[in-house]
């Protein structure tokens, strides 16, 4: 018999939050305890694993919460924390386009923020970050180049549905010039603008995870030279990278820097199409890590794509594996329940 402990975090305001369970979706599982806004229920099954979901109960009214149902590895010995919502989500996630701000030197950007569905409803969750290069090709088709995009939101909700990564706040830079911005010298510049000026600002104005653990950078092509430089220059604010058919030798340093300089206290990502997408220098990128002490499947994580083309289609199309690599739900190791 396994048991699982399902810890559920809303702001209740008065109302009772009971849990139902695959094994009857018609019967109320009252928690075992409630401390303050957190409530805990302890459930006993045979099965490996089970989906659930809360329900928030005021006086005869039932409401379900909102979104997929739940996943808990019962075989894992992790307490699961899930931070529900009940009410229809009526905002749109990435509609504004925020003010521009400015760069130490001046330049000013524009960006979008993407906030994943209930955080304005259940204000105790604080999220990790995402911050991603060459924003007006994530999420709408009519800023997007030629009209394709990553499809950011999309892939999000699903990844969210499978229950498979961490929720998680995407900041989508958009650029002035990025042949400058995403090249030495200019990505100095633009590097000290992201830590200098946009991350204080987002993280003053939204609830977020402020450390370098759950602070990430993605981009591709020159983005991706962009977020491996702003992971080796400032690894105590972005811990993860993820570099997507990064264009690496190409008026930057980056392999120079990491044969001389320390290793970082970094998690990354590489990866590229084959043939003529930057195959061979994310090769020579990844055997310089390898060389300078990654672990590959790790800190390290590289793959290639066969016939994989140089276009937004195709790093939507696996951007699925990047995120999973920076924000996929593990568990934590009880060592009282081994053995």
């Amino acid at each position: 018999m396994n048991q699982q402990i399902v810890r559920v975090i809303y702001p209740a305001n008065g109302a009772q939050v009971v849990l139902r369970t695959e094994d009857d979706w018609d019967v109320d599982l009252a928690p075992v305890s409630v401390d303050g806004c957190a409530s805990e229920f302890q459930i006993e099954t045979e099965r490996p694993f089970f989906y659930f979901k809360p329900l928030l109960v005021r006086g005869s009214e039932r409401n379900w919460s909102r979104g997929e149902n739940y996943l808990a590895i019962a075989t894992s010995g992790t307490p699961v924390d899930v931070h529900p919502y009940f009410r229809e989500e009526t905002h749109c996630s990435v509609c504004e386009l925020m003010p521009a701000l400015a760069s130490p030197a001046g330049n000013e950007h524009r960006f979008r923020v993407f906030l994943p569905p209930g955080y304005r409803e259940n204000t105790l969750k604080k999220y990790p970050v995402l911050y991603m290069h060459d924003g007006n090709n994530l999420f709408l088709k009519e800023e997007a180049f030629l009209g394709n995009t990553w499809m950011t939101g999309d892939v999000l909700n699903v990844l969210d549905r499978m229950n498979a990564i961490e929720e998680v706040i995407v900041v989508g830079v958009h650029p002035r010039d990025r042949m400058c911005e995403y090249t030495l010298p200019g990505y100095e510049d633009y590097g000290r603008f992201l830590v200098e000026v946009l991350k204080p600002a987002i993280d003053a104005k939204y609830r977020t995870l402020t450390d370098a653990t759950n602070t990430a950078v993605m981009g591709s092509s020159l983005g991706g030279v962009v977020s491996f430089y702003l992971g080796w220059q400032w690894p105590d604010v972005f811990g993860k990278v993820a570099c997507l058919s990064s264009t690496f030798t190409y008026r930057d340093d980056l392999i120079e820097r990491v044969s001389a300089e320390p290793k970082r206290a970094l998690r990354i990502y590489l990866d590229s199409g084959w043939p003529a997408d930057n195959y061979e220098a994310t090769r020579a990128m990844r055997d310089r890590l390898i060389w300078k002490g990654y672990s590959p499947g790790s800190d390290l994580f590289y793959l290639a794509f066969p016939e994989a083309k140089h276009d937004e289609n195709a790093w939507a199309a696996r951007s699925p594996i990047p995120l999973q690599f920076l924000f996929g739900k593990l568990p934590v190791f009880d060592p009282s329940r081994a053995g």
